[in-house]
């Protein structure tokens, strides 16, 4: 956990010679002006940064939500936990390689630890999303839990951490978009007195997931869960769409080479288009209860042979 406390994000060159993490914040349309969070602390002289300790936030919440909604999934809160034991090293790793592999110009001749140094700041949270479906993959054939239904479980606690930890953006002044005159438009505005006004394309993001995480509630409160792997493509087909449109707004996108092309835009589509074919085919197929893996669990738990030996 100290580890994840220390992460801290990199902004691009640009960015910092106009805009400085002491930069006072504001939100003249919304009536909020004079914000100005610091973006670290530190403990024994080492600084914390709250863009680390909001994802450890996040991280805990999600895995206190989900443990919470397991048995609705079929999914002891035991195997949960083995799973999140590899998921969340696993996940850093993971969106350090995609940061690093979409930004080698900036790591050329430097030496290799450089390369593995988050605690420098540097991660993409498609990358994170990558391992962690690989984590979880490789921990459901290892415990023989359907992956779909693990998925589906674990897209709440996902939802929940990009909310909050898109706060720690708030805090590093960081990953906004272009300037605009919108009525939601941050100010910042910088020690020399500078003031621009640009998209809080982080605020987007974190309100996209928390509509997002309420519409998945909402859908398995009322019994619309058909079958194990359906929320997972709910969540990569809203998810890919709101992050496509709020990637075209932001100023600090990663690039594939010189193309121009943003490599979380391209992506967010890719995801959509998949997504969108999976559902659409799903919903012409018949999805009888008994398939959906927490039945089989309970059907299981309430069988003869089961009760007898209990």
């Amino acid at each position: 956990m100290l580890f994840i406390l220390s992460l801290a994000p990199l902004l691009e060159d640009e960015i910092l010679e106009t805009i400085q993490r002491d930069s006072i914040i504001s939100f003249p349309g919304l009536g909020i002006s004079g914000l100005n969070p610091p973006a670290y602390f530190t403990v024994f002289g080492r600084p914390i940064y709250f863009y680390g300790v909001l994802i450890a936030l996040g991280f805990l919440a999600g895995i206190a939500f989900c443990v919470r909604k397991s048995r609705e999934f079929g999914i002891r809160a035991d195997d949960f936990y083995d799973m999140v034991i590899w998921l969340i090293p696993v996940s850093i790793l993971f969106a350090r390689i995609y940061f690093v592999l979409f930004r080698l110009e900036d790591f050329a001749g430097k030496p290799l630890i450089d390369y593995l140094a988050v605690w420098n700041g540097g991660i993409a949270i498609y990358g994170g999303i990558i391992g962690a479906v690989l984590t979880i993959f490789l921990v459901c054939r290892r415990k023989k839990i359907p992956f779909p239904a693990m998925l589906d479980l674990t897209v709440f606690g996902v939802l929940i951490g990009q909310i909050i930890g898109r706060w720690g953006n708030f805090m590093n002044r960081e990953a906004f978009g272009g300037q605009t005159e919108i009525f939601c438009r941050m100010g910042l505005t910088n020690p020399a007195g500078h003031t621009i006004y640009v998209h809080p394309t982080f605020l987007y993001e974190s309100l996209w997931n928390l509509a997002l995480l309420s519409i998945l509630l909402i859908w398995t409160g009322r019994g619309r869960r058909k079958y194990d792997g359906q929320l997972s493509l709910l969540y990569l087909f809203g998810y890919g769409l709101g992050r496509a449109w709020i990637e075209g707004l932001r100023t600090d996108s990663l690039y594939i080479g010189s193309t121009g092309i943003r490599v979380s835009q391209a992506l967010s589509l890719a995801l959509v288009l998949f997504s969108g074919a999976l559902l659409l085919r799903q919903s012409r197929r018949e999805h009888p209860a008994e398939k959906l893996y927490v039945n089989q669990v309970k059907n299981k738990e309430n069988s003869p042979a089961e009760t007898d030996r209990a």
